[in-house]
């Protein structure tokens, strides 16, 4: 399958979703945390309150996140891991102000939360997409995407 073509069902799967589950470590420190994201400008966009993700965060900007659809059946699989780099803004940034835009959520509202929320962006420099219906375009259910 032609990247393009691949990056076109990446966009359309990641942007028909909207929790993902993210996975990060550091040391003997490992999370996974299930999180709402949005997908826009070819990165992954979490609104986030702080927690243990965050420690692994600050020493290991390296992350993994998967997301899929929840009908488990072998004949209609459909999911993607991905791998990349987390970048990590407070609500100053030009960044943050783009995606509570973005989610049409007042910027104001969320600088005055009791608990601050952070913003991670990832972004994506592999992707591996497992889609069965692939198999009836003549390609392989499993797909790799790399940056």
């Amino acid at each position: 399958m032609g990247k393009e073509k691949l990056f076109a069902w990446i966009d359309a799967f990641l942007g028909a979703h909207h929790v993902l589950a993210l996975a990060t470590g550091s040391g003997d420190h490992l999370r996974c945390t299930p999180l709402e994201y949005s997908w826009h400008d070819h990165a992954l966009w979490i609104l986030s309150e702080g927690g243990r993700k965050f420690c692994a965060l600050r020493e290991n900007r390296q992350v993994a996140a998967t997301v899929f659809e929840t009908d488990t059946s072998f004949s209609n699989l459909q999911a993607l891991q991905m791998e990349g780099v987390a970048e990590i803004e407070d609500n100053t940034s030009e960044d943050y102000e783009k995606e509570a835009a973005y989610r049409h959520i007042p910027v104001s509202a969320l600088r005055n939360l009791a608990e601050p929320l952070w913003l991670i962006k990832i972004i994506p420099t592999s992707i591996t997409c497992l889609n069965t219906g692939f198999k009836a375009e003549g390609f392989s259910a499993r797909q790799i995407w790399r940056d």
